[in-house]
């Protein structure tokens, strides 16, 4: 199922509801509303993502016999063109962000960019020995290796599909992020890897928006990414959340990223390092997750600007498409200076 959080264009002001997205991706079913008139009341499991998330299977059993219920009957007001409806991020406040760097290549190009700003024949220096040796002078640190490494972000600073991302007052070079993750669907700690796909609740684009001029003075702290990711509407999630039946190989996706209608950036998620079932195993260890949380990919090899050392403006459109995951759509606008 292609799960998302949406309301009516028509409806103001919007009440944000838990749907389905049928096949072909033309209408979106209102699975509380619908509920209601199988039923005759709602159980509370599709009141918003986390209430069904929460739930588990139960709710996802009840949902497809909605959703059939919904295709066969038609009942009014249940049932909507998806361009007639807004799409907001499928857990409109995820119980928590935690971004990974699981693509080693991400580390390594996003350096040399920086390499190249201060010493530009070094950087070229450091791409031939990459391209004869295989490894590049200046890769990932060797603690890369040993662990997913991973930070956390503000939840209440997400947004969805569509929704205006706005450029924060305090950075000249806001960069965008292709990346997917998952939202867990399952309670659980220290899980083995081996059972971790059976904690994934389903997976969504990720746009992790970066002020890198702030990000590159700040980690001289050796604390990691502060205010550089920390601002709002800086994460953004979308526009489904699809269920794993749907994603039968997570490491096998092909990833784009477009600005203004021109291709930036293309990878495939195979280029992890890390499986989301090592991430989820590492990430549980003597820790315990929830439903709702979400973990992220981290970006795929050459899918920012920081990499491409090319930047995007305000009023630029950034589409993120992630294969079987849908399109992510989002304009950033300069906001208006404080008065």
């Amino acid at each position: 199922m292609k799960l998302v959080t949406f309301a009516p264009l028509s409806e103001t002001p919007a009440l944000p509801r838990v749907g389905v997205v049928t096949a072909g991706s033309h209408e979106v079913i209102d699975l509380e509303a619908t509920e209601s008139k199988l039923d005759g009341r709602p159980s509370g499991d599709f009141a918003e993502m986390l209430a069904f998330l929460d739930a588990g299977e139960s709710a996802r059993d009840r949902a497809e016999r909605v959703v059939e219920f919904a295709l066969e009957h038609r009942p009014p007001q249940t049932v909507f063109p998806i361009h007639h409806v807004q799409l907001f991020s499928p857990v409109l406040r995820p119980r928590s962000i935690r971004d990974c760097m699981a693509f080693e290549q991400h580390l390594v190009r996003a350096t040399r960019t920086v390499i190249k700003w201060k010493c530009a024949p070094l950087a070229y220096f450091d791409r031939c020995v990459e391209k004869l040796s295989g490894r590049a002078l200046f890769g990932a640190p060797r603690v890369w290796y040993e662990r997913p490494i991973y930070y956390k972000g503000n939840p209440y600073s997400v947004i969805g599909h569509d929704a205006d991302v706005q450029w924060p007052q305090f950075t000249e070079k806001l960069d965008f992020e292709l990346e997917f993750g998952i939202v867990l669907g399952r309670r659980g700690s220290n899980i083995p890897e081996n059972r971790a796909k059976s904690f994934v609740g389903g997976y969504t684009i990720f746009n992790d928006f970066s002020a890198r001029d702030v990000q590159l003075r700040e980690m001289q702290g050796r604390l990691g990414p502060a205010k550089s990711k920390d601002f709002d509407t800086g994460n953004v999630l979308g526009p489904y959340l699809v269920t794993p039946d749907e994603v039968p190989d997570p490491q096998a996706l092909t990833m784009t990223a477009r600005v203004n209608g021109e291709e930036w950036s293309r990878g495939n998620s195979r280029q992890m390092h890390y499986s989301f079932d090592e991430i989820i195993a590492y990430i549980s260890r003597d820790e315990t997750l929830h439903p709702g949380e979400f973990i992220g990919s981290g970006t795929v090899p050459s899918g920012c600007g920081l990499e491409l050392d090319r930047w995007i403006s305000p009023g630029d459109i950034i589409e993120l498409e992630v294969q079987g995951l849908g399109v992510l759509r989002n304009q950033v606008v300069r906001q208006a200076a404080p008065g």
